[in-house]
């Protein structure tokens, strides 16, 4: 069975400084117990108005593009969060698929790949890392085969962005709706393929909405479609890299034109990204891989969204049948993912990591995972691995940083009003600034208990 719709993330400047908890209620994460608010071999190796031009830095490590956003406009180093700030962390070198371990419960978090579990909030700028580079060693392929010139223009309602890379040129237009209330330099959401959320209420918001173009950087009509659009162009088509981290590369390029020039009226600290179904994942990938977006919100994105492998494995087992889209069903389906990750169908146990490690790549910015209750989506898979990944900004000392939201009964990315006072306290808070509304919150209108002695053997730190 086929989903497919569109929605946004967005992204929120990070900060490592502890923030107080919003007033908790019923259905404010916690520990044990806790309930939703109602009844081959080795992984492959890395690898208008002209508004100016902008260098991401190298290809960095395995855990994004380089250390830098782009240059400002006047040549001089840009402030704020980059990309990827565990660029120059250790590498991290992968055994051979053979030699994984298998681990039944949700792997822990905090634990390094040298098998110490971290004790500082600063440690998990390099956690964070290596969690990064398995996941585009094992599953997703790798975001930035070499470094990038961008350029661009502005007019008429689009942004046009051309990247030069290695002699070849690409060029995508993304477009764009300001707000009629705020003024510039106006925070926006970025929609993966458009934008499903309440669009009107975001303008009112003062928020303008951004619709990115990701079939045109990757194409995934069918399992057919591998290696197929602008980004294989500039790579070629064995870069090996899945559609939806390419599609966070497009995204990244996005957000090096928007830093770079003012005439696109838009604030490079105030940047949401957001995606429903499978342009949920992508949404979620773009959040987890650049530091520069302040708030993602993955809407119903499923299997290889914000479901985890391991739970939904585990579901469809006691169902006695495929009722949620595993890991060996998804594969097949399409070109989202890199074909590294078709060794681990029978046998997710042994992936280094499960999903609730890529919503927590997200943190310390916000995040806002969305849900129906379509058991194709597998809404109880995310449920657990929310709660899982929400461990990761208690540690950090900022719970009201993540938040999981699931109402069911309504067709698949339409977004129901219910949802509406969620959407806007993330939006208010980590995107507009000022809002004051509860955003630590998991809640669902399925009542779900979490299970945390099956998925969560391992403790929660207070990192210091």
């Amino acid at each position: 069975m086929r989903y497919r719709s569109r929605v946004i993330a967005v992204g929120l400047l990070g900060a490592m400084a502890a923030c107080s908890a919003s007033s908790g209620d019923s259905s404010s994460p916690g520990g044990a117990g806790s309930t939703s608010g109602s009844s081959s071999g080795t992984p492959p190796s890395s690898s208008g108005t002209d508004a100016g031009t902008s260098t991401p830095a190298g290809s960095g490590s395995d855990a994004g593009t380089g250390s830098g956003s782009s240059s400002g406009v006047d040549g001089s180093a840009p402030s704020g969060p980059v990309e990827n700030s565990g660029a120059s962390c250790p590498a991290v070198t992968e055994p051979a698929f053979g030699a994984l371990a298998a681990v039944a419960s949700l792997p822990d978090p905090f634990l390094s790949v040298s098998a110490a579990r971290i004790a500082n909030k600063s440690d998990w700028t390099c956690r964070r890392s290596e969690v990064a580079a398995q996941m585009q060693s094992w599953e997703l392929g790798h975001k930035t085969p070499a470094a990038s010139t961008v350029t661009g223009s502005v007019s008429g309602g689009s942004i046009v962005v051309n990247v030069s890379s290695g002699g070849k040129s690409i060029s995508f237009t993304s477009t764009v709706t300001l707000p009629t209330t705020g003024k510039p330099p106006y925070p926006a959401m970025i929609g993966v393929g458009g934008v499903f959320l309440d669009t009107a209420a975001l303008a009112q918001q003062g928020v303008a909405v951004i619709t990115f173009p990701n079939d045109d950087l990757a194409a995934e009509n069918d399992s057919t479609s591998r290696g197929q659009g602008k980004f294989f162009t500039l790579f070629g088509a064995d870069a090996g890299a899945g559609a939806t981290i390419a599609w966070a590369w497009g995204v990244s390029r996005l957000i090096d034109f928007i830093e770079a020039n003012p005439s696109a009226q838009i604030d490079p600290a105030r940047l949401g990204v957001t995606g429903c179904s499978r342009d949920g994942k992508g949404a979620l990938v773009a959040g987890a891989f650049d530091e520069r977006i302040a708030l993602t919100i993955p809407q119903e994105s499923g299997g290889g969204g914000a479901a985890a492998w391991r739970v939904t494995d585990s579901i469809n087992t006691a169902a006695g049948s495929q009722v949620a889209q595993p890991l060996s069903e998804i594969i097949g389906e399409n070109v989202w993912f890199s074909t590294a990750l078709n060794q681990f169908s029978g046998h997710t146990t042994k992936l280094p990591f499960d999903h609730h490690e890529l919503e927590a790549l997200v943190a310390p910015r916000a995040l806002l995972v969305i849900e129906n209750d379509i058991a194709w989506l597998a809404p109880q898979s995310s449920f657990e691995g929310s709660t899982a990944a929400h461990t990761v900004w208690q540690a950090l000392g900022i719970p009201d940083h993540m938040a999981y939201s699931m109402n069911g009964g309504h067709a698949h990315c339409s977004f129901p009003a219910a949802q509406q006072p969620d959407v806007d306290a993330y939006v208010m808070k980590f995107l507009v600034g000022g809002g004051t509304a509860n955003t630590a919150f998991i809640k669902s209108t399925t009542a779900y208990a979490y299970d945390k002695a099956t998925w969560q053997p391992w403790t929660v730190p207070t990192l210091q």
